[in-house]
């Protein structure tokens, strides 16, 4: 049996669609259906329920899926048992938030290209729900989050760094010129932009402001730290955010800092999948950012 053949039936299951699994694989889609027909005849089984808006598993196929899985880890296991003595190489992914993609992740990949130039990392933005999926499903091979906790049986995380988190206004914005710290209930009574729900830190802000009896006023969640910042800088409100990624707009003036409730540093975790192979570039890549981090 084809090993490319496993490797089709995982994406198409994680996809649940033929032609975006045609395209993450650099196949036809009629390539990507006749590999799927010849493993479901090899295995004499049917994997997939075909229907117009995708491909479902069938029992049998979800039966399979642990079996497929291990059979690409092997296959991953094997080419690196063959190639121990090579340079490091190949393509790593790292899915993490947009505020550590952008301010941290350039100076990562400008030093793995002097250390290591066979090894290219493939950013994934995304927020901490989408990238625990993505390194759980395959499609990152590490992530960096900045989250409290991360539960989840397959997923390792390690602390690398601690980030303090900074409340913000816009310049002139009565709290940013007090010096005694502003309470809760006064934070409650403004308009208020913070990142996307399941932003742990985000999150624990949020339920901090629910829980005074200041009012009903506007909550927002946004999808992206520029955004949130954008808002307050246009004078829309306040926020909080983690401080290295108000650092610039800071200095330049466009926001001001305000003195609030004292908050928990949030936590900056890489995360691993606890069972899957990690080639030599992964592990690279992971030393790399640990690095980084630790040294900051």
């Amino acid at each position: 049996m084809e090993t490319q053949l496993i490797r089709t039936f995982l994406v198409v299951a994680r996809t649940r669609n033929f032609t975006t699994a045609a395209g993450e694989l650099h196949l036809s889609q009629s390539t990507v259906t006749a590999q799927i027909q010849t493993l479901e005849r090899t295995l004499d089984v049917r994997l997939f329920d075909r229907v117009p808006r995708g491909a479902h598993l069938t029992d049998a196929g979800r039966r399979l899926l642990p079996a497929a899985d291990a059979v690409q880890d092997a296959e991953q296991r094997l080419r690196a048992a063959a190639r121990a003595d090579a340079v490091p190489g190949g393509v790593v992914a790292v899915a993490a938030g947009d505020t550590l993609c952008s301010l941290h992740l350039p100076e990562v990949i400008a030093s793995l290209r002097g250390s290591h130039p066979g090894i290219g990392v493939h950013l994934r933005p995304a927020g901490t729900r989408a990238a625990l999926d993505a390194l759980l499903s395959g499609r990152a091979d590490l992530a960096l989050l900045l989250e409290d906790t991360v539960e989840h049986p397959d997923a390792h995380t390690e602390v690398l760094a601690r980030e303090p988190l900074q409340f913000v206004g816009p310049p002139g914005h009565p709290l940013t010129t007090r010096d005694t710290p502003a309470t809760w209930r006064e934070l409650a009574a403004e308009d208020v932009y913070l990142h996307e729900e399941g932003c742990s830190y985000s999150d624990r802000i949020a339920a901090h402001l629910r829980a005074t009896a200041a009012g009903d006023r506007l909550l927002t969640r946004l999808g992206s730290s520029e955004a949130v910042r954008n808002c307050v800088a246009a004078g829309l409100g306040i926020s909080v955010l983690p401080r290295s990624a108000v650092h610039h707009a800071l200095a330049a003036g466009t926001l001001r800092p305000v003195n609030g409730p004292a908050v928990d540093d949030v936590p900056v975790r890489l995360a691993r999948h606890r069972t899957r192979f990690a080639s030599p570039a992964v592990r690279v890549v992971a030393q790399a950012l640990t690095d980084h981090f630790t040294a900051g």
